[in-house]
């Protein structure tokens, strides 16, 4: 362990610890279980190495072409996982591991088919540089970016990998399904949901290596186990070389590279939401200092590895899943997991070794995956109250992103310059929902006043109180529970208004919000309320006469009112100004 504690990690904000955690951010695991923790994130991201066997693939690279692009490439996720582990200014401060970029294999096919790796030098320049300048933007853009958007960006996340994760757990293709790999995925995913669900500690922090480990196991005994011969031609060693620049590729290219590095951070946003909010156990918003940290561990992973020739990456879901699985968000894994791949980079053979997983145990994890993220996408969305603007910006985007999915073919009715974005559905769904997000909020205010002076019955003015949290809470994207708390602190402050008699008269009800306050003011006839403490009853009042006892017990009722409106509240202010009365409630948001 003392290797590890040589690394500083930089604090975040204080959180609550949530109770289901193994280990919590800033907790480090026993040396045994850390490594083991991170082999597993590291086998998972290796796995995943897929994207960039394919582009080369696409591009025609020899073997050696292919290595060097692939040790590039485990250099640039081995550093932005460290970064974002240690956190500050280059990181996000968070479990966060690093895997190849899925949205730009094809452009990058092609590039390095006509350029080579030197090719790929430029790529990753433009692309961490785009990636930089929105890391600096993204933070800026809270009203932009909601939980609710976050929720959209993770939960069509999950539906996309529907597809490929059955494809891949079933062996499908044109002649049907492979029983062998619905066998070994079946199995692995059994295993680990089992362990996940009705294992003790111990067994859920090993549950996502277990299934793997009976994965591959099984695979030998079914002769399922391919790319030995690959295997045994690639080096132990192998240090990587600089790569020659090419620095004539098209600038409409290049562009087009910028535009994606910029729409995959819509993806960072929403995973470290979504880690932020596996940390957090009082999770009320999106910590946009750490966001933009993030973005920028990521854009400084795929610059550092540029004179490699590497390939630009992103943050891997499937490895959010697996915290999710292991109950472990320790940043001390996300060091582990770093200084396993930067070891990996200098031994092919064990990187290629792991790359041999069978893809039918790699889809099983997929869906394990796909299943974690749509639940969380809609726990994102959910945890804010939503009005009928929020339902069409939710909806639609849905709309948007699950039909690029479903009809493939709508993509060819764009320019070819924006093809590529629009084949993307989680890029389609994001976009789709900021801009909803943005042309909603036109016209609408963070303030609301609702006149209360024609009320006639108690009933009606409670029914018109609530109605006025509620839905005003709903059109500025408050979150539910302060929403709720609100709702009933306003109920118990017109109770206690009403209580005493007509001099307090309820006239006008009045609501401001903004992303860290909620405020309910109740403007009323009368002089401001007492917010004093008043004892409660003694046991001298017994002997007391009827007027006396009925006096004595509404004061005490009144004040129970009166405490019930403070614990709801985060503060509570009465006072006169201008010569009207109110009764001014603060919530904490």
């Amino acid at each position: 362990m003392g290797f590890f504690s040589r690394f500083g990690l930089i604090p975040t904000p204080p959180v609550k610890r949530p109770r289901d955690l193994a280990y919590a951010a800033m907790e480090r695991p026993p040396l045994p279980t850390l490594l083991v923790l991170a082999a597993q994130h590291a086998a998972t991201a290796l796995a995943l190495l897929a994207y960039v066997l394919a582009a080369a693939h696409i591009a025609g690279l020899d073997a050696d072409s292919t290595r060097k692009l692939v040790s590039a490439a485990i250099i640039g996720m081995a550093l932005a996982t460290g970064m974002q582990a240690i956190g500050g200014s280059i990181g996000a401060g968070t479990m966060l591991v690093h895997i190849p970029d899925p949205l730009i294999v094809a452009l990058s096919g092609l590039i390095s088919a006509e350029y080579g790796v030197g090719g790929m030098v430029l790529v990753c320049i433009v692309n961490g540089l785009a990636a930089v300048a929105a890391s600096f933007a993204v933070p800026k853009l809270r009203a932009v970016l909601p939980p609710t958007v976050a929720g959209v960006v993770v939960c069509v996340g999950g539906l996309s990998l529907i597809e490929p994760a059955l494809t891949h757990t079933t062996g499908l293709h044109d002649e049907g399904i492979n029983l062998n790999d619905v066998v070994l995925g079946g199995v692995t995913l059994a295993v680990i949901v089992a362990m996940s669900i009705w294992g003790n500690r111990s067994s859920k922090l090993f549950a996502l290596l277990t299934g793997i480990a009976v994965g591959v196991v099984l695979a030998a005994l079914l002769g399922e186990l391919e790319g030995g011969e690959a295997l045994a031609n690639t080096p132990l060693f192998g240090v990587p070389t600089l790569a020659t620049p090419r620095l004539d590729i098209p600038i409409t290219v290049l562009i087009a590279v910028a535009l994606l590095a910029v729409m995959v951070q819509l993806d960072t946003f929403a995973c470290v939401v979504l880690m932020q909010k596996m940390d957090d156990a009082d999770w009320r918003r999106a910590n946009m200092r750490m966001v933009g940290g993030g973005i920028r561990a990521s854009a400084l992973g795929t610059l550092f590895t540029a004179p490699l020739g590497g390939f630009p990456n992103a943050v891997s879901s499937a490895n959010l899943a697996l915290c999710h699985i292991s109950r472990s968000t320790s940043r001390w894994i996300g060091l582990a997991v770093a200084a396993l791949l930067l070891l990996l980079a200098f031994m092919p053979f064990l990187a290629r070794a792991l790359t041999l997983i069978p893809t039918a145990v790699i889809g099983a994890v997929e869906l394990y995956a796909a299943a974690y993220l749509i639940v969380s996408g809609v726990e994102l969305i959910a945890s804010r109250s939503m009005d009928a603007r929020a339902i069409f910006m939710v909806g639609l985007a849905f709309v948007a992103g699950m039909g690029v999915m479903l009809m493939p073919n709508l993509s060819a009715l764009v320019p070819e310059s924006v093809g590529f974005v629009a084949r993307n559905g989680i890029v389609v769904a994001g976009v789709t929902a900021i801009l909803l997000n943005l042309l909603f909020r036109m016209g609408s205010s963070q303030r609301n006043v609702q006149p209360l002076h024609d009320v006639d019955s108690p009933k009606e003015l409670a029914e018109r109180v609530t109605e006025f949290v509620e839905s005003s809470g709903a059109a500025w994207g408050a979150r539910r529970d302060a929403v709720r708390r609100a709702a009933q602190a306003a109920l118990e402050a017109v109770e206690l208004l009403q209580a005493g008699g007509t001099q307090r008269r309820p006239t006008e009800i009045r609501g401001r919000f903004d992303e860290f306050n909620l405020d309910i003011e109740i403007v009323h006839e009368g002089p401001p309320v007492a917010l004093g403490t008043t004892p409660g009853l003694s046991a001298d009042i017994l002997d007391a006469d009827d007027d006396a006892f009925d006096a004595a017990l509404e004061q005490t009722m009144l004040q129970v009112s009166h405490n019930l409106m403070s614990r709801l509240a985060d503060r509570v202010h009465a006072d006169q100004r201008h010569g009207q009365s109110s009764l001014r409630l603060h919530f904490d948001h």
